[in-house]
């Protein structure tokens, strides 16, 4: 459990980085959408047939930062607003 958190932290902070501009969101939120990601990610790649959602794997880790980079995306859209308002 420990390592799936680690994870997910760095998936979260991978996701951050390639996602251009500033993000307004926190290490909490970082780790929420890491975590998320890794499990959409692992869940595709357990779909394509590359292994287990819980193992690590090559597919399922890049499938996972893709997927935490259009979560962050998302996130940092609704944060947009909301402090638009």
């Amino acid at each position: 459990m420990i390592g799936f958190l680690v994870a997910g932290l760095i998936i979260g902070a991978l996701a951050r980085l390639i996602k251009p501009g500033k993000q307004h969101l926190s290490l909490l939120a970082t780790l929420g959408l890491g975590l998320v990601g890794s499990l959409i990610g692992g869940t595709i790649a357990w779909l394509i047939g590359s292994g287990s959602i819980w193992e690590l794997n090559i597919l399922g880790f890049i499938l996972a930062v893709v997927a935490a980079v259009l979560l962050v995306g998302t996130a940092e859209a609704m944060v947009g607003k909301k402090d638009r308002v």
